[in-house]
């Protein structure tokens, strides 16, 4: 017997095809920036400052003094420059990103006047609390009709060495991501919901804000930022469909309305009839029965004012 051959994946005219599973994602292994937010080595800016002060007092009074030790007056100014150079101030809610040479060295979040690493660039990230409305989209719900919508994101820079190093510009990354994640969720929920049966766009607001913001905070978390808040500020048909969905939504409100009213009306007819043959006012038989309540529904539940006709005669007459 001959041994069984193993199989083979199909090939072509490059080579052998795999198919990818479905976890594998899509773009180059590797490819997004691995760095995270930590401390950098800084000390009090106005401690720094008295040294650099009386550095540069030293180096003065060599040189008033003509002493001949002018590679320590020159080394007192250099360390001077040094520590001025090394002087920075970060503001209230901002912070400093510190490199040395291209490398990330770590970032500043204490407030006031510091000196960082010597030689060292400094580029100023603002952690303070921002907030933008995306723009009204259009899209397509899950019924498929197509609506308005936009929303208003509330969100903060919480590692401000991914919102520098992983993506090209943070700002311009969540906006897009927020109206991305906008227009998907839309997608999932009808704009509304008559049976009150299940979510919908209009009527599950708090939900469809909580499941926005959650997958807005997906997309964004590459790039160091947190989401604090998602709200829709704007929610409506799209102009080519309005007035048809208003004539449905009147035309529910209108069939709602009525089944109030007959249904008070049935009651209120069942409560005259009781009352009557309680009190033993009148004895009506099936067939006047039948008419009293046709009367009395008519009059109830009817659009205009009715005229009553006054029966002078006998009730069979």
């Amino acid at each position: 017997m001959s041994p069984v051959s193993p199989p083979t994946t199909p090939t072509d005219s490059l080579g052998p095809q795999s198919v990818p599973p479905a976890t594998t994602p899509v773009g180059h292994d590797g490819a997004r920036v691995a760095i995270a937010e930590r401390a950098a080595w800084a000390v009090d800016g106005f401690i720094a400052l008295l040294v650099a002060l009386l550095l540069t007092g030293g180096a003065v009074g060599c040189l008033l003094l003509r002493t001949p030790f002018l590679v320590g007056t020159v080394l007192l100014a250099f360390l001077a420059a040094v520590i001025c150079s090394s002087l920075t101030v970060v503001q209230p809610g901002q912070t400093k990103v510190i490199q040395f040479f291209g490398r990330y060295v770590g970032t500043i979040r204490r407030p006031g006047l510091v000196m960082a690493m010597p030689f060292s660039s400094k580029q100023t990230l603002s952690v303070r609390v921002n907030n933008f409305e995306t723009s009204a989209l259009k899209v397509n719900d899950f019924d498929g009709n197509p609506v308005e919508i936009a929303a208003i994101v509330v969100w903060q820079v919480a590692d401000t060495a991914k919102a520098t190093f992983a993506v090209e510009n943070y700002a311009n990354f969540v906006k897009v991501q927020s109206e991305a994640a906008l227009r998907h969720v839309a997608t999932t929920h009808p704009y509304d919901d008559p049976e009150e049966a299940g979510t919908s766009l209009r009527g599950s607001t708090d939900i469809v804000s909580a499941e926005l913001a959650s997958e807005v905070a997906q997309r964004v978390a590459v790039a160091g930022v947190e989401i604090i808040e998602v709200r829709i500020s704007h929610l409506a048909y799209a102009p080519e469909i309005a007035g048809a969905m208003l004539q449905r939504q009147q035309a529910s409100a209108i069939v709602a309305a009525r089944s109030r009213i007959v249904e008070g009306a049935v009651g209120m007819v069942q409560l005259a009839l009781a009352k009557l043959e309680q009190e033993s006012i009148v004895e009506l038989d099936d067939e006047r029965r039948a008419a009293m309540v046709s009367n009395l529904l008519v009059v109830l539940c009817g659009e205009q004012k009715t005229t009553p006709i006054i029966n002078t005669g006998s009730l069979y007459s």
